[in-house]
């Protein structure tokens, strides 16, 4: 197979987008697109076909019936800076490969995350791990984003202080807060991206972390345009239901009562709702 060249791609790489405050995302290097996808799934039939529509129907039928290693052929790799509350989040992402700035050898960047007063609300009364839909009053955002300031700075003080005075930068950097923004870079098939980008792009996610993840959503975009447009239109915007829930569905198309209860008819209700809205 030849070495692919995907254009689009080549004309963002190493480029700046940036995220939230102070972060950014930054395509470094990528391995493959659409075309290595093919080559792969017809890797038994030569080269196979090469018009556009018959390369998109095939990406389509992998990605539909969960053929995924041919998207595993496609690795891109980012360089990213984020507030460290966020890079927490994002190495649950096992599959990832990743090297981190380190508080042992480096004193640590002045640079904290302070979300906008939009961005700023109370605790959200049906979701106990998120915030609710409405900010505070712009008062008491501005108040509330005083309130960070003034703590990253005496923070980042006492931090330099420790550090100037001879303690060792690994145990120096211990009280600093989550807001420090951290620098690293992440490696990552695309069959496992589009896996990340489901969950991190989905309204429960956090607020910060799905900054990030529309950004490499458009990144994944010029690298493989057929493959992201498939996995746009089956897994992010589409709704699976369980044997259980087609069986109600069925019912309920040809006239029948809903056979499901409770917490059952409930989640039902919420693939419906979801469904609707996409």
């Amino acid at each position: 197979m030849a070495h692919c060249i995907v254009p689009a791609a080549e004309a963002i790489l190493d480029k700046e987008y940036s995220v939230l405050d102070k972060g950014f995302v930054r395509l470094v290097d990528y391995y493959g697109g659409d075309q290595r996808i093919v080559q792969s799934a017809r890797v038994s039939y030569g080269e196979g076909t090469k018009a556009v529509s018959q390369d998109s129907a095939l990406i389509d039928y992998l990605l539909r019936h969960q053929h995924t290693s041919p998207f595993e052929q496609v690795v891109m790799t980012f360089h990213l800076k984020m507030p460290i509350f966020v890079a927490r989040q994002w190495v649950r992402h096992r599959t990832g490969r990743m090297n981190e700035v380190s508080g042992r050898y480096s004193v640590m960047k002045d640079e904290f995350y302070i979300p906008a007063a939009e961005h700023i609300a109370p605790q959200s009364t049906d979701n106990k791990q998120g915030r609710g839909t409405e900010p505070f009053p712009p008062e008491k955002a501005e108040y509330i984003r005083t309130q960070f300031a003034e703590g990253q700075e005496t923070a980042y003080k006492k931090y330099s202080e420790l550090v100037e005075g001879g303690l060792a930068r690994e145990i120096a950097r211990i009280n600093l807060p989550l807001s420090l923004y951290t620098e690293f870079y992440w490696e990552m098939d695309l069959h496992n991206l589009f896996h990340f980008l489901k969950l991190r792009l989905d309204s429960h996610a956090q607020f910060e972390i799905r900054e990030y993840a529309r950004v490499i959503l458009d990144m994944c975009r010029a690298v493989a345009p057929l493959a992201t447009a498939s996995f746009i239109n089956h897994l992010n915007e589409g709704v699976s239901f369980s044997g259980e829930e087609m069986n109600a569905l069925r019912k309920v198309l040809d006239g029948e009562k809903n056979p499901l209860e409770g917490k059952k008819l409930e989640r039902f209700e919420e693939k419906i709702r979801t469904g609707i809205q996409l």
